[in-house]
């Protein structure tokens, strides 16, 4: 007679709980809170990016707030080398080369190294004309003042008459200066003038940094003004944790613990 098979014991795999990256969405082991690896890299290295570009600015902006020019710095002068008619002078366009050096590689090497233009002030450009020369370098010169408090103020224009670059070009200013210490003012303003961009990554940072939000100073100046801000921070949160979303008690309950001070 046959002895029956003693059944084997295969230990069930161990339910590993999971929650999804705040930018992409992917799903990742629960501990990794906040943005994925990968996500975070992409992130950090355009942050970088924005961050020399800002640097390049901040020179520009307090050499036209002091208003003093320095020996290197003399006034430079393009000109629209394009045939003109009836055999007159090519237009000029005065520039500034403190703004030519800090906003332009191209300019820089020509205007600090021992290149003619160097020497002269004279830069030559080739197949362009007046209008689209002067318009390139009053581009160059409106950029010079947009530091972080013009651009908040540029962005509230840009949102209130919907001119999208210019709402855009503000934001990535603004996500390059963002900092914990200015994270909670930042998405404040994010939600009320709707900057998506600011508004997520400013939510990403204060994420990342969960554990001491409490005690950030301006806490309890949002929790005073609008706490509905402060609940949608922490559902967003727990969100991430817990993808399969908390019972609206256990919410509840996490609020009331957490909003404590």
């Amino acid at each position: 007679m046959r002895r029956p098979c003693a059944r084997q014991e295969h230990p069930e795999p161990e339910e590993t709980e999971t929650m999804r990256c705040i930018s992409c969405e992917e799903e990742q082991v629960k501990g990794d809170a906040g943005t994925c690896k990968d996500c975070y890299e992409e992130v950090s290295a355009t942050v970088e990016e924005l961050k020399r570009e800002i640097e390049d600015l901040k020179a520009k902006v307090a050499y036209l707030r002091s208003g003093a020019r320095g020996p290197g710095f003399a006034d430079a002068v393009l000109v629209a080398a394009v045939d003109v008619p009836n055999g007159e002078p090519s237009m000029l366009v005065p520039a500034d080369r403190s703004i030519l050096v800090s906003r332009s590689p191209v300019f820089k090497a020509m205007l600090e190294n021992e290149m003619e233009e160097s020497q002269s002030g004279t830069i030559k450009i080739s197949d362009m004309s007046c209008d689209a020369l002067r318009a390139f370098v009053d581009y160059l010169s409106v950029e010079a003042w947009l530091d972080e408090q013009m651009a908040c103020e540029l962005l509230v224009l840009a949102e209130k008459y919907q001119v999208v670059h210019l709402k855009a070009y503000c934001e990535m200013i603004l996500v390059s200066k963002l900092n914990w210490n200015n994270s909670i003012i930042k998405y404040a303003f994010a939600h009320q003038h709707n900057a998506k961009h600011l508004l997520e990554a400013a939510l990403c940072l204060m994420m990342d940094n969960m554990y001491k939000f409490p005690e950030h100073p301006k806490y309890p100046e949002l929790v005073k003004k609008d706490s509905r801000l402060v609940t949608e921070i922490y559902q967003a949160f727990i969100t991430k944790l817990y993808p399969n979303n908390k019972s609206d008690g256990e919410f509840s309950l996490f609020r009331s613990q957490v909003m404590e001070f």
